[in-house]
């Protein structure tokens, strides 16, 4: 059931590697914290670069998540919890099902303020997973952007540059590979080469 007296909501922060989108996601999750409001945060399991328990950004902030197969360990995990959180964070949502759309769509429903973070784009410059839906249901949109690891510009590009490119990722995917500078630059419209992988600068 609807509950229209919530207000709950759907933030969204999005962009290419390296533009700080989890950095954006840790600082109003912080906020959230500092207020008193019950925080929770989910991360793909398949994302530990960094640590395994907890969500963190390139300059190594962090906070503690709870990391997940899929949507369906969130619901599982929040209809156990002992407090339902008046705040969720969730971090790489371009690597969940499909499922997470409609399970963030009934936590702001009920008056939870959910807010996503993710890459907008793969590699190839297409719109990635579930992320154009959470942009077009999403109350607010932060895009972030990115400097270009070649000329210096305002990057919106994730351009791959890891040796191994093309290997297969999760579930045959070669799409999905995790990594950060060893795998990844930014790039400007101008500077990226689509569609390849390519020597790092």
């Amino acid at each position: 059931m609807v509950d229209r007296s919530a207000l709950g909501q759907v933030e969204v922060i999005c962009g290419p590697m390296f533009s700080g989108k989890t950095e954006e996601l840790i600082k109003r999750l912080r906020r959230a914290q500092i207020a008193r409001q019950r925080v929770v945060v989910f991360k793909p399991k398949i994302d530990d670069r960094y640590d395994e328990n907890a969500v963190v950004s390139h300059s190594s902030m962090r906070i503690e998540s709870i990391p997940v197969e899929g949507s369906a360990d969130i619901d599982r995990w929040l209809k156990r919890a002992d407090r339902a959180p008046s705040v969720v964070g969730i971090d790489e949502a371009q690597f969940f099902d499909v499922g997470i759309v409609d399970l963030v769509e009934r936590l702001a429903d009920r008056g939870v303020r959910v807010v996503v973070a993710g890459l907008d784009q793969d590699y190839l410059g297409r719109p990635f997973g579930v992320m154009p839906t959470f942009l077009c249901l999403a109350e607010s949109v932060t895009k972030q952007l990115s400097v270009c690891m070649v000329c210096g510009a305002a990057a919106s590009k994730s351009q791959r540059v890891h040796k191994d490119a093309h290997r297969t990722g999760k579930g045959g995917d070669d799409v999905i590979l995790v990594g950060a500078g060893e795998a990844y630059e930014a790039r400007c419209r101008r500077c990226y080469v689509l569609g390849t992988d390519v020597p790092s600068t």
